[in-house]
């Protein structure tokens, strides 16, 4: 895993996804994190987890810091935030700058992708992104 301190509170759960999708209030946020989570689906071929209250998690990393202390988090996810859709790519953004280079208007975190809107993006280009995520990070889930 490529991106810093995970080390928070946010843990795996069993909370229904769909339910939680269904419920986010904003309707333009809403669809957009369903989208992205049935791309994610399809890419992934797995079902999703929520992590915490708010995140959307495909598969599973184990990591472990230098100091020894270990935790798991997911290697791709969405969140339908109040600012932005965000998506989680735990590999970080080093091997993917041609991709990011087609995309369309975003901005970048650590290891987060804040689109405004679905139309602000060229989907093949994000359905590339996460494919070479995936299949980048298999070897880790």
């Amino acid at each position: 895993v490529k991106c810093g301190n995970m080390a928070n509170k946010t843990q795996l759960n069993y909370a229904c996804v769909d339910t939680f999708l269904a419920k986010v209030e904003h309707p333009i946020r809403r669809e957009n994190a369903q989208r992205v989570t049935d791309l994610m689906r399809n890419i992934t071929g797995v079902e999703p987890n929520m992590w915490g209250d708010s995140l959307v998690g495909f598969g599973h990393l184990s990591y472990t810091y230098a100091n020894g202390r270990t935790g798991e988090w997911f290697v791709l996810g969405v969140s339908p935030r109040k600012q932005a859709l965000t998506g989680y790519i735990m590999q970080g953004f080093d091997d993917i700058d041609d991709y990011l280079g087609r995309l369309g208007k975003f901005k970048l975190g650590k290891c987060c992708l804040y689109i405004n809107k679905l139309e602000d993006v060229d989907m093949s280009v994000l359905e590339e992104i996460l494919h070479f995520v995936w299949h980048n990070m298999r070897g880790q889930v």
